[in-house]
């Protein structure tokens, strides 16, 4: 049915809203606010249906919608920063499970073939598109969350059942445009969830959280086609803005890493992808003591801090920001150098350290700090590995060479906080860490920091 005037105006609203939410994400100062505005947007979007739309099950629905929201609140005040990757992946799943559910059973009520060729082939996408995103998202949850291993999973003759899996797909696609049979359009669901799978196995280590970015894009223009076929301009919008920041920020972390998108996917089949794991190196290095540390940072004129996904794990945050205002009221210049791929998604060192009131003009990106570490007196990272790891720009062949890494060399003098020898998620060794002017200091980040910080104190 078509909606209302005044409802349309809402409508135009709530995508305003939209908008204005992914412009506010673009800046950690107004990251809080353009998520709120995006909330406001998408609750209107709900609300507005009840008031112009007859509804069959209002009562399933209602109840459905409880459920969800009790759910989404649960998660948001239990999931650790370091979770929040498996949890986008889980709403991301969600969403194009949800959008191919809704397009099979529109499928049922449009008749036969001829409704508009347009509108079939826009459903069968939807159904398509939107089960490999759900399929693939799953996988990345389970590798992420460490419920299946996080190396490539390979199988003999798996690029051969990869390909006949696409092209029985696309058969089948097309045979729900020609034919609108609800039965194929069933098994067009089927061989989507089978291709993500496939599609996301042979990735491992740090590609993952790309694959998820990518995926993401999947599920934004699967409800744009969902829009489309239901008539809805508000999904249309919404659908078209996911996709397309999907998209982008998928090419930028790729770029981050130095790869393709295809290397990036089907890199593993010729032993290119990040493998992650890898086991301890047994070559000595020289450690240092939290007294020895605070002397090198206490003593300098110039630090760069480089934050990990060890930080957030250990929940050390506040306790570096401490470290920090403690060294800058000794007259120390100390800034955050923040690499596009630290952690596990992009901006998640940002909101980790604006959750311990860091102040923003100390977070530096990586193009605009680099040039510093030569003046530096000391690199202190923590948690860090592969994004300070040379062999990115000097070891051809390692699974990271080529992506563009934190010059934290090119410091005086670096000092590693880690919890053992153990690689990062390339599963390689980081050259650094043997550098002689490298010092290590091995333990749980916020135990280390802590007596950092008190031996600071008492310099």
């Amino acid at each position: 049915m078509n909606a209302p005037v005044w409802v349309q105006l809402v409508y135009l609203a709530a995508a305003v809203c939209f908008i204005l939410a992914l412009k506010g994400l673009s800046s950690p100062r107004h990251a809080r606010t353009g998520n709120l505005v995006g909330a406001v947007g998408a609750v209107i979007a709900i609300v507005v249906v009840f008031f112009y739309a007859p509804i069959d099950h209002l009562v399933p629905i209602l109840v459905a919608i409880v459920i969800g929201a009790l759910g989404g609140l649960v998660g948001a005040r239990r999931v650790q920063m370091t979770q929040m990757p498996q949890l986008v992946a889980l709403f991301n799943g969600v969403g194009g499970g949800a959008a191919a559910l809704v397009a099979l059973l529109e499928l049922s009520s449009l008749g036969d073939a001829s409704e508009p060729a347009f509108t079939l082939a826009a459903t069968a996408f939807t159904i398509l598109v939107g089960a490999v995103s759900f399929a693939g998202s799953m996988v990345t949850f389970a590798k992420l969350q460490e419920l299946m291993t996080t190396r490539p999973v390979l199988f003999p003759g798996l690029p051969v059942v990869f390909g006949l899996v696409l092209a029985a797909a696309l058969a089948a696609a097309v045979l729900t445009v020609t034919s609108s049979a609800i039965s194929v359009a069933v098994v067009l669901a089927v061989l989507g969830l089978l291709f993500g799978i496939l599609l996301v196995l042979p990735v491992g280590g740090a590609d993952v959280p790309i694959v998820i970015s990518l995926l993401n894009a999947f599920t934004g223009l699967t409800v744009a086609a969902g829009g489309y076929v239901l008539g809805n301009t508000l999904l249309l919008v919404a659908g078209t803005l996911v996709g397309a920041s999907g998209t982008f920020l998928t090419k930028l972390m790729a770029a981050a890493m130095g790869r393709s998108v295809l290397n990036i996917l089907f890199g593993a089949f010729k032993g290119g992808s990040t493998l992650g794991g890898g086991t301890a190196s047994d070559r000595p290095v020289r450690s240092g003591s939290p007294e020895d540390v605070a002397i090198l940072l206490g003593y300098a004129q110039k630090v760069i801090v480089v934050p990990g996904y060890g930080l957030a794990v250990a929940q050390a945050q506040h306790t570096l920001r401490e470290l920090v205002d403690v060294l800058g009221a000794r007259g120390v210049q100390v800034d955050y150098a923040i690499h596009p791929v630290a952690g596990r998604m992009p901006g998640h060192m940002n909101v980790l350290l604006a959750e311990a009131q860091v102040p923003y003009e100390q977070l530096r990106e990586m193009d605009d700090i680099n040039g510093e570490f030569k003046q530096t007196d000391v690199a202190l990272v923590v948690g860090a590995n592969d994004v300070v790891n040379p062999a990115a720009q000097t070891t051809p062949g390692a699974p990271i060479y080529g992506m563009p890494i934190l010059h934290a060399d090119e410091a005086q003098q670096v000092v590693f906080l880690k919890r053992s020898m153990r690689p990062g998620f390339a599963g390689i060794d980081n050259e650094l860490l043997f550098d002689p002017k490298t010092t290590l200091l091995f333990g749980d980040a916020k135990e280390s920091l802590g007596k950092v910080l008190n031996a600071v104190k008492s310099l």
